[in-house]
């Protein structure tokens, strides 16, 4: 055989078939990436809808102290979003008789729930006490005050001053120019149930009395 004839007889040489390449939307990875895009953005306007959410809740329209019997007249209502915080707050609807607030709230301060109790709750009180000092300018009502007392002694002087109320709450600050001697600040203060009978025993002992600032600021 020829080597012409050589090359006409050998078969031919088959091209190879390259595997057909699927559409990317047959790939699983292509729905789980696509899946991932929608839950972020669902996500995202979740967190801002919710953030737009408001309701309507109880704000001090001025400064409420403990004791201090608590009516709509001393509320404003503001909307504010809370999220699920917001059932921790006094809100237009609530039943406010007979609740008295057991701490100070200061004015534009949300009324939380838990600052209010029943009356007959309450283990404070009120009591007016004229300070034989000048009461600083920077106490007003809400601020907290140590009461001291200098008890009269049997010689006619006074004992060492010492605190007979620590921590009490002001209510209001009135200066009474009746008062024999120039005058002095006339002061209702919200104290403890406990400390009302030696805080009325000083008075009636006509001891002297004075209004500081706690923590002596």
């Amino acid at each position: 055989m020829t080597a012409v004839e050589d090359r006409v007889a050998a078969p031919p040489i088959p091209t190879p078939v390259r595997p057909r390449r699927r559409g990317f939307w047959t790939d699983i990875r292509f729905f789980l990436g696509v899946g991932l895009i929608v839950a972020s953005i669902a996500g995202v306007w979740a967190v801002v809808a919710l953030s737009r959410q408001t309701a309507p809740v109880y704000a001090a329209a001025h400064t409420i102290v403990p004791g201090d019997a608590m009516t709509t007249a001393d509320f404003t209502v503001v909307d504010v979003s809370l999220g699920r915080s917001g059932d921790a707050y006094l809100a237009p609807g609530a039943t406010l008789d007979g609740l008295v607030a057991t701490r100070t709230i200061g004015a534009g301060e949300l009324v939380p729930i838990a600052a209010a109790a029943p009356a007959a709750q309450s283990e404070t009180t009120t009591v007016v006490v004229h300070s034989s000092v000048t009461v600083p300018s920077g106490v007003v009502a809400g601020t907290a005050v140590d009461l001291w007392a200098a008890m009269p002694t049997e010689d006619g002087g006074y004992a060492t001053p010492s605190v007979l109320v620590a921590a009490a709450t002001v209510v209001s600050v009135t200066h009474d120019d009746s008062m024999i001697g120039g005058g002095a600040d006339a002061v209702e203060l919200v104290i403890p149930r406990a400390d009302v009978a030696a805080a009325l025993a000083a008075i009636a002992a006509d001891a002297e009395l004075s209004v500081v600032p706690a923590g002596g600021r």
